[in-house]
């Protein structure tokens, strides 16, 4: 077990969300206006809008804010940052590699952040390619196992789902990138209710990692996530959820 989407759950349960719902929208709103940057303001004929509002919509952010980060990207509002998709890759404690998203408009700000978070919690950082090729970019859907068994999520491999895999006390759908919105809808319209839902990093292969390691790297993991640039940290870590539980204690 990777113990990826167990860490996640703990860290939803445990935490303040209110406090930082001004962060999260912040990193929502950037990643609508890259994406509509890139890919136009058509939400219909823009997947990566789609999937960024979708995630948007998802932690409740309003219709107002989301409204408006479509017109930075596409160049109606006003005062539209330059902001820029960055890529760093590292080594965390127990060897574990790390491949870190960033959504910047101060490049040297933001790598100033991630060195720090390396050096602070014994990490190296790597040269670009050092650590990519460890992953492949999959649509990843979670849902909870205790409520539902995999027969509930035939629909999305119907839809076009690659794979059903189990990660602790959840399910994870695997998709292709362009196939995850279809298949997040299927599994809707059967009435079953999806945890999370994204394009990530998913590791071909998983480092177990001992206790003593264990809380550096989820604290390294974290302090990256804290940073206001950094979009999404992805990390092929196989650590005990029962570790993990202890961690976050």
């Amino acid at each position: 077990m990777s113990g990826h989407s167990k860490w996640h759950s703990i860290k939803h349960k445990k935490a303040v969300v209110d406090a930082r719902r001004g962060q999260q929208f912040t990193k929502l709103a950037r990643a609508i206006t890259v994406a509509a940057r890139e890919g136009g303001g058509d939400i219909d004929g823009n997947p990566a809008l789609a999937l960024a509002v979708q995630k948007a919509r998802d932690a409740s952010m309003p219709k107002d804010n989301i409204e408006r980060a479509i017109q930075k990207g596409t160049g109606a509002g006003t005062d539209a940052d330059q902001i820029e998709t960055v890529v760093y890759e590292g080594y965390g404690p127990g060897g574990v590699a790390l491949l870190i998203e960033a959504l910047t408009d101060n490049r040297n700000r933001t790598s100033a952040d991630v060195r720090h978070a390396f050096s602070k919690y014994g990490g190296s950082l790597g040269e670009p390619g050092s650590v990519s090729y460890l992953f492949d970019k999959h649509g990843v859907i979670v849902v909870d196992a205790s409520r539902y068994d995999e027969d509930d999520l035939m629909p999305a491999i119907d839809a076009g789902a690659e794979d059903i895999a189990r990660d602790e006390d959840v399910f994870e759908v695997i998709t292709a990138p362009g196939d995850l919105q279809a298949a997040r809808a299927a599994l809707e319209q059967a009435g079953v209710e999806v945890d999370r839902a994204d394009v990530t990093q998913r590791p071909k292969s998983r480092v177990p990692v001992e206790e003593g390691d264990a809380g550096k790297l989820m604290r390294l993991i974290d302090l990256l996530e804290e940073s206001d640039d950094v979009n999404a940290v992805h990390a092929n870590f196989d650590v005990d959820a029962g570790v993990l539980e202890r961690i976050a204690s």
